[in-house]
């Protein structure tokens, strides 16, 4: 990406998110490159949507009142799981405030906290390089990392185990997305 290009979306998101939020989403963003490099996927795609994927991690009400004007509409459960309002939002944010028609990028935004099946190599990256950037400290990031360093699938079929495992001991719903791209590592 270029290099104004890219300062003009940190100012922006320097007055949208925090700055530890804009932080985490520069890491974000080099990491996705590097996934980029090693697993051949467009680079400049990859580093827009790594920098752009928490755009809209702000407050709970501007990101209900994007979605509420979304079409179609969120469903039940997500509109009942917070949590995944600023992905949602977020990719409404790209395509009618910013103007991104590159529906890769909208969507690399729009599944980086579910995935789906189906999805294309850099929502693949997207949603792995939230998990592995450089700013994660979390108990088995060490593992994540040499996992998607391996392969994409391996490294999917973690994070996924890893999401689904912590919304079921939280007793929380599993969004259809979400067991849809895990299912899909074993048909496939």
């Amino acid at each position: 990406m270029d290099k104004e290009i890219r300062k003009r979306y940190e100012k922006l998101l320097s007055k949208l998110i925090s700055n530890d939020r804009l932080y985490h989403s520069q890491c974000v963003a080099e990491e996705a490159v590097r996934l980029a490099k090693q697993y051949g996927a467009d680079l400049e795609k990859a580093e827009l949507a790594g920098l752009l994927h928490d755009i809209l991690k702000t407050s709970k009400e501007a990101q209900k009142e994007i979605l509420l004007k979304m079409n179609p509409l969120p469903t039940t459960l997500e509109l009942l799981t917070p949590k995944l309002w600023h992905a949602m939002a977020g990719s409404e944010y790209l395509r009618t405030q910013l103007e991104i028609t590159d529906e890769d990028v909208i969507n690399a935004v729009r599944y980086h906290t579910t995935a789906r099946g189906g999805m294309s190599l850099l929502e693949k990256i997207i949603y792995l390089a939230d998990f592995t950037s450089a700013d994660r400290s979390y108990s088995g990031v060490k593992q994540m990392r040499e996992a998607v360093d391996s392969s994409l699938r391996k490294g999917l079929e973690i994070a996924l185990k890893f999401t689904i495992e912590e919304l079921l001991e939280a007793n929380l719903p599993i969004h259809p997305d979400t067991i849809n791209a895990y299912n899909e590592l074993f048909l496939f």
